[in-house]
C-alpha cells in the first residue's frame, strides 16, 4: 500500500498516489516543462507543485528513476528522456552586450576579487563590504566613437554551484584577461535553469544608454547582475530571439 501522509489528498483512483505523481511529472518531461538534461527543482517545489508530500515526491522520482527517466547525483535529478537539450540563445552572451567577432573593435575583460556596486550587492544579497568575484568588460572601435563598458557581479550561489567561476578567484587580480564568455554554459551545464530580465534606460548623456541584466535560477537565487553602458553616436544594441517551432 502506497504511504502518504496527512498533507497527501485521499487517492482517487486504483493507483497509488506516488504513481499518480510519477505520471504527471513525466507527462511534464515529455511535454518539455522540464527539457531533456535540466535538473528537476527539488522535492519541495515539486511538492507544492502537485499539492503533496514531499515523501511522495521522493517516491515518485524513485519510480521514474528505476524506469531510467531520472537520473540523480549529488546536485540533484536530471530529466533522462532523449530529445535535444536546450541550447544557450544567441541573445544570452555574457556579458550582455558583447560584441560578436568585429576585426575594427578592441575588447578587454578582466576579474577581480572585490566588493561590488552597493546596488549589486543589495540584488545579489551580499552582505554589506563582501568581496565577490566581479567581471569588468570594456569594447572599443579605433575610432573611439563606439565605446561599451559592463561590470557584472557574481552571486555567493553562482560561485558555490558553478566550479568554474570559483576557480577564478585566486586569478582575481584585476590585471590578468579573463574570458567568461561561457558563463551561461556553464550555469546550465551545473543544472541551473536561468533566467534573465533586461531592462534598458538612458543615462545623463542623450549618447549614452544603460542595459541592466539580472538572471537567477529556478529557485528564484540571483545569480549575477551586469550594467552595460553604450557610449555611442550611431552604435546599436541588437536582440535575437528564437522561438522554436511547435512539434
Amino acid at each position: 500500500m502506497a504511504r502518504t501522509t496527512p498533507n497527501d489528498p485521499p487517492p482517487v483512483d486504483g493507483r497509488p498516489l506516488y504513481g499518480r505523481i510519477a505520471a504527471l511529472l513525466l507527462d511534464e518531461l515529455r511535454d518539455g516543462t522540464i527539457p531533456p538534461g535540466e535538473r528537476l527543482p527539488g522535492e519541495r517545489h515539486l511538492a507544492a507543485h502537485f499539492g503533496v508530500s514531499r515523501e511522495t515526491v521522493r517516491q515518485a522520482l524513485e519510480v521514474l528513476r528505476r524506469s531510467g527517466v531520472v537520473a540523480t547525483d549529488r546536485r540533484g535529478s536530471h530529466a533522462m528522456l532523449p530529445g535535444r537539450p536546450v541550447e544557450s540563445p544567441d541573445s544570452l552572451a555574457f556579458p550582455v552586450g558583447a560584441r560578436p567577432a568585429d576585426p575594427r573593435a578592441v575588447d578587454q575583460a578582466t576579474v577581480v576579487w572585490e566588493v561590488p556596486p552597493q546596488e549589486h550587492a543589495r540584488e545579489l544579497g551580499l552582505a554589506p563590504h563582501r568581496p565577490t568575484l566581479v567581471h569588468h568588460y570594456r569594447s572599443v572601435t579605433p575610432d573611439g566613437r563606439a565605446l561599451r563598458t559592463a561590470v557584472t557581479s557574481f552571486s555567493a550561489v553562482a560561485l558555490a554551484e558553478v566550479a568554474e567561476l570559483a576557480r577564478y578567484r585566486d586569478r582575481a587580480d584585476g590585471a590578468t584577461p579573463a574570458q567568461l564568455g561561457r558563463a551561461y554554459d556553464w550555469m546550465r551545464k551545473a543544472g541551473l535553469c536561468l533566467h534573465h530580465r533586461d531592462s534598458i534606460s538612458q543615462v545623463s548623456q542623450a549618447a549614452s544608454v544603460r542595459v541592466t541584466r539580472r538572471v537567477h535560477d529556478q529557485y528564484a537565487r540571483p545569480l549575477e547582475i551586469t550594467d552595460l553602458v553604450v557610449h555611442a553616436e550611431q552604435d546599436a544594441l541588437v536582440y535575437e530571439f528564437t522561438l522554436p517551432a511547435a512539434v
